[in-house]
């Protein structure tokens, strides 16, 4: 977990989830850096069961003001083996990325995501996350952040030597932009990610069982 947090004096609220989401909505720290007006775009409820981790909202997400709503998002489900509804559905899933807003684009693809943003808010959430049961880490900002002593390791070796039961695994971006590391990797989707969903069917369907009985 980052040490060096840093908390506005006007976000002092404890506790409470629904404000703790209101004060994210309205949040405008980085409108100056931003290419677009601000737009915090994530899903949470202190009742999820499995985080999934990010990089920030991508252009179509931004439009749709939806997480993942895009041709990563598409492939995110399809290798995690979970339905649009479960997905979207924040007692269940809870999706917050590296950075809230949408963060504009170079030669490369999308920007980095504003450090002050996971400065300010990840914290808060992580702490109020106590249901969850796995968290997946999808590319470098969310495995470097989450996981910062192994951020130098080569992102297949951390995978092939990463135990599936532990509590938080790490899987490449599923953006386009990674096909060329697919391709060279087919390991990933052939061998681990059966395991994966595996784990994720158990946790949905306890999720489920759950929320039926409240």
């Amino acid at each position: 977990m980052n040490k060096h947090f840093h908390r506005p004096s006007e976000l002092n609220s404890t506790g409470d989830f629904a404000r703790l989401i209101h004060s994210t909505r309205i949040c405008t720290l980085c409108k100056n850096s931003l290419p677009l007006d601000p737009k915090p775009i994530f899903q949470a409820s202190p009742n999820a069961r499995l985080l999934i981790v990010g990089q920030a909202p991508g252009l179509h997400a931004h439009r749709a003001n939806r997480p993942f709503y895009d041709r990563s998002g598409s492939r995110l489900r399809e290798w995690l083996a979970i339905r649009e509804t479960v997905f979207y559905d924040p007692t269940i899933v809870a999706l917050l990325p590296m950075a809230f807003c949408y963060p504009g684009s170079g030669e490369r693809g999308d920007l980095a995501p504003p450090k002050i943003c996971a400065l300010t808010w990840r914290d808060r959430y992580l702490t109020q996350l106590k249901e969850i049961c796995l968290t997946v880490l999808c590319g470098k900002y969310a495995i470097d952040w989450h996981l910062p002593h192994l951020r130098n390791r080569n992102l297949a070796q951390l995978m092939r030597d990463q135990n599936i039961a532990d509590d938080t695994i790490v899987i490449p971006h599923p953006s386009p932009r990674n096909n060329g590391w697919l391709k060279n990797h087919p390991w990933f989707e052939r061998d681990r990610l059966p395991h994966i969903q595996a784990r994720i069917r158990a946790i949905v369907a306890n999720a489920q069982s759950c929320n039926t009985t409240r």
